[in-house]
């Protein structure tokens, strides 16, 4: 589910979906119980098309709203009411659903689909991204520019809803909001890299962690949570001169890390050596050798 608009914090108002469920979108003269009780029909068992009906035929109001529902079996089902505001629309293609209200032309949707289908060979927050850039190319929304919102979750569900949600990012008011969600999508990923190197340190593999860690900094090299994270996973692993650089870096730049990482050993997140603590910080050291009495 992607989408973008002229109105704050689009995210909260039209994405809705659920793993192993379907999704749900909300726009135009927004309803949004069609998400919920989309979502909850179709957890039941029923069709995104079958789930839609239901809903529209208990509408007094069905006329402004403008909804799509896909199912877990990719069957999608869209209304675009005839009292929306033009230039309003959607355009359905395999497994994708494209709709829009208050256009500057009527061609976003079909835009957005054929941009959908270029990018196939992209992951699926990629490809959402592309539509949203597509609309904008095509004009996007007449009112301009304000908020937009991407979310991603695993087409079936694992039994832990925390990791069935993969990409959850939202801009609710900037003067470019799909550029911004494109760079938090970057930075989404960088951020999933990391986490990967945290479950391979935890099964012990080493080399595969510091690899993510690598990777996730090198993507967002001014990213200070990364670095740090980066450097304490070399020193913690006796590579302190490539520790060093980066931990000094982002010391530089807010004292606040130096701290964390004296509590570290604490927590166990890393070895209780206060002389390697003193040197990556660039501190006096702790113990200092005994000098002779004269």
């Amino acid at each position: 589910m992607a989408v973008q608009s002229h109105f704050f914090s689009v995210g909260s108002v039209v994405s809705w979906a659920e793993a192993g469920v379907g999704a749900v979108a909300t726009q135009s003269m927004v309803e949004r119980s069609y998400g919920p009780r989309g979502l909850e029909l179709m957890r039941e068992g029923e069709s995104g098309p079958a789930a839609l009906q239901r809903l529209l035929s208990e509408d007094d109001q069905a006329g402004v709203r403008q909804v799509a529902m896909i199912d877990s079996g990719g069957r999608v089902a869209v209304h675009t009411g005839p009292r929306c505001i033009r230039e309003a629309g959607h355009q359905v293609g395999e497994q994708v659903s494209a709709q829009a209200n208050i256009m500057e032309h009527d061609t976003v949707p079909v835009a957005m689909v054929h941009a959908y289908d270029a990018a196939g060979g992209a992951q699926l927050a990629e490809r959402l991204l592309a539509a949203l850039e597509a609309a904008e190319q095509e004009g996007g929304d007449l009112r301009g520019r304000q908020s937009a919102a991407l979310l991603v979750v695993a087409g079936r569900a694992s039994g832990d809803p925390g990791s069935d949600i993969r990409v959850d990012v939202r801009v609710d008011d900037h003067p470019d909001p799909v550029g911004e969600l494109r760079r938090l999508l970057e930075l989404h990923e960088a951020y999933r890299r990391a986490e990967a190197g945290d479950e391979l340190a935890a099964a012990g593999d080493v080399d595969g962690a510091l690899a993510e860690y690598e990777a996730a900094h090198r993507a967002r090299p001014d990213n200070l949570e990364l670095a740090f994270w980066h450097g304490v996973a070399l020193a913690a692993n006796g590579r302190e001169e490539e520790a060093m650089p980066i931990l000094r870096r982002t010391f530089e730049r807010h004292a606040g890390w130096t701290e964390l990482l004296e509590r570290l050993p604490a927590a166990g997140l890393f070895p209780d050596d206060p002389e390697l603590i003193a040197r990556l910080a660039g501190t006096r050291a702790v113990s200092e050798p005994q000098r002779p009495a004269f």
